[in-house]
């Protein structure tokens, strides 16, 4: 049975892009500890402030919570994701997107960064959008489970990977299944529960990593829905700097050389 090993409350970062709240639900200190994620933020914003932008060696998933989101890739890519969609973005040997609210929408989403080991770094780009009525949605016992990745989810990730949204009515229990040898965190979107079998009590904006287990243990003391994402660690020397993962500070270097001279195509518009 897996455990809260840590938890906290999320934290805004008052130094975000124009027109942005920001706050880390998984924040960067924790990189070694959360392996194979990187961060997950929380951003609520305006047009204009995702703009064309590069990445490479990791990949995102975007879970958008309210608002339409459209994305633009520098390949012909373009699409829109509504309240409930996910993209799930592998952006391997280098990447170039705009990720913008639809006219005056105002964006509130949750995207995780999650690590490409070092045989997949310079794995070819692609894009997939996951929309809600896609993805598979299970009774059990009372949860409503939303499965995104994973178990038969829609989601098709370069690495083992899964993603599940929980909801639950006030006064239920439910037991979540994990694999044993993932890294497990989860973010409590909604009201207030208590985890694993020691019962640690947690409610909205609040998050925790787990101790390595099989499944964790929910109990609902008012309605609430739970996001848990769950990865397997790739042990991999992990170096992070503005847009770019890697494992060694020459491969950073690189990369921002290879998006200076152009190599990640054309700007996204």
């Amino acid at each position: 049975m897996a455990e809260i090993k840590k938890s906290w409350t999320i934290q805004f970062n008052e130094r975000g892009f124009p027109h942005v709240q920001q706050a880390f639900v998984l924040p960067p200190d924790m990189i070694e500890e959360a392996d194979p994620f990187i961060l997950l933020a929380e951003d609520w914003f305006k047009r204009g402030t995702f703009g064309d932008h590069p990445h490479k060696g990791f990949q995102t998933i975007t879970y958008v919570i309210d608002g339409r989101l459209e994305h633009i890739d520098n390949k012909g890519g373009r699409g829109i994701l509504s309240a409930g969609d996910v993209q799930y973005m592998n952006a391997g040997s280098g990447a170039r997107h705009a990720e913008e609210p639809v006219a005056e929408d105002i964006v509130h989403s949750l995207q995780l960064w999650l690590n490409l080991p070092a045989s997949l770094k310079q794995s070819e780009p692609f894009y997939q959008d996951i929309y809600s009525e896609n993805v598979p949605v299970t009774k059990i016992g009372p949860a409503q489970v939303r499965v995104f990745a994973g178990n038969g989810g829609p989601m098709k990730p370069l690495v083992p990977f899964t993603m599940a949204e929980i909801s639950l009515p006030a006064g239920e229990q439910y037991t979540h299944k994990l694999e044993a040898d993932h890294t497990a965190f989860f973010y409590v979107l909604g009201g207030r529960c208590a985890f694993g079998e020691n019962e640690t009590v947690l409610e909205k904006g609040q998050a925790a990593l787990l101790t390595k287990g099989h499944d964790i243990q929910i109990k609902s003391e008012a309605r609430s829905k739970v996001l848990i994402y769950s990865g397997k660690p790739h042990g991999d020397p992990i170096i992070a700097h503005g847009p770019f993962v890697m494992n060694t500070q020459q491969e950073i270097r690189e990369a921002f050389l290879d998006y200076q001279s152009g190599k990640f195509g054309p700007e996204a518009k």
